[in-house]
């Protein structure tokens, strides 16, 4: 469905809220100022005034000298009250710190830090903006310091999904006025497929040098000689009188070191429909990362290299995320 479609389907108030956010800059850091945090009176604000509109009325028609002073006395901390309320959020600094990836269906713990250059800002509510019936995550911001408030984002689909707009709001100190601004965040959150539960059993591997063996990686055994160093090596293998000779990166091949190479290939899966291998995938890359096996991907014509540790896992995890 193309955006005018999606537009076609929202209600009014949802598209005069989508073309305000489209005005609003992308960015993972938000200056609060004048021109970007706004304020009106809360519930219990417009029933305080309308309080004072009663008893100034009955002050007028009775002429009651004390009724003015108590009348304009309320109305002058009223005014003193909602610029204390727009104070509380002007000069703030927000700012979104890179989220981790996850698997479809987990949370994502965005971490967004207030930088506060002058005195305590306290009663700081986030939230996401489109979750208004949502808890609000609390906050105080020290003098001259700073605060750090997450939120939970959970993705529904894999691959790249944006950071809905926050709110960042505050009633203090009376509760008669609500300052907010609204903020777009230009990170996105990686989601990754998520896996196949119960995780199905492992394809066959084959052994490097032609041989087949089902211990697990060490660094211990006999040594039969040197090859070229692989990712995935530890430091203890690497033979360093070699590489202060030659310069060359290389390590120790002992008898009970030859590794498994697999190779997880998504024609392979045994399943039909493209959501279903790629989380048949992802169960598998994460079976063979706990199992100390090197391990390569073919997805779609492409190939990622064996290899194992943190940075295989995610890099094959980030090939299935982002698969069309």
């Amino acid at each position: 469905m193309n955006a005018a479609g999606v537009l076609a389907g929202l209600s009014v108030r949802q598209r005069f809220r989508h073309w305000w956010q489209a005005r609003l800059p992308l960015t993972d850091t938000w200056v609060l100022g004048q021109r970007n945090v706004y304020i009106l009176p809360t519930r219990a604000g417009f029933t305080f005034l309308a309080t004072l509109a009663v008893m100034l009325l009955a002050s007028i028609n009775y002429q009651l000298n004390l009724g003015y002073a108590l009348t304009f006395l309320l109305a002058g901390a009223a005014l003193v009250s909602m610029h204390i309320t727009h104070g509380n959020l002007r000069g703030l600094t927000l700012h979104l710190r890179p989220a981790q990836p996850v698997f479809v269906g987990e949370p994502a713990l965005l971490d967004v830090v207030l930088q506060n250059p002058s005195h305590e800002r306290p009663a700081l509510g986030l939230r996401f903006e489109s979750d208004e019936d949502g808890g609000l995550a609390w906050c105080d911001a020290p003098a001259g310091g700073h605060a750090s408030v997450q939120l939970s984002l959970v993705p529904a689909r894999r691959g790249w999904q944006p950071v809905p707009a926050l709110v960042v709001e505050t009633l203090f100190p009376f509760g008669l006025f609500r300052a907010w601004t609204v903020w777009r965040p230009a990170a996105r959150v990686l989601a990754w497929p998520k896996p196949e539960h119960p995780a199905p059993p492992l394809p066959l591997s084959s052994a490097r040098h032609g041989e087949e063996h089902s211990s697990p990686r060490g660094s211990g055994g006999e040594l039969d000689g040197v090859r070229p160093w692989r990712r995935g090596d530890t430091m203890r293998q690497v033979v360093w009188k070699k590489v202060a000779r030659s310069g060359e990166l290389v390590s120790r091949e002992t008898t009970g070191n030859a590794q498994r190479e697999l190779w997880l290939d998504a024609q392979n899966t045994g399943i039909g429909g493209s959501e279903a291998r790629l989380s048949r995938l992802a169960a598998w890359v994460l079976a063979a990362e706990q199992a100390g096996m090197d391990y390569g991907l073919r997805l779609a014509g492409r190939e990622l290299p064996p290899g194992s540790g943190d940075t295989q896992r995610r890099t094959a995890l980030e090939w299935l995320a982002l698969h069309p």
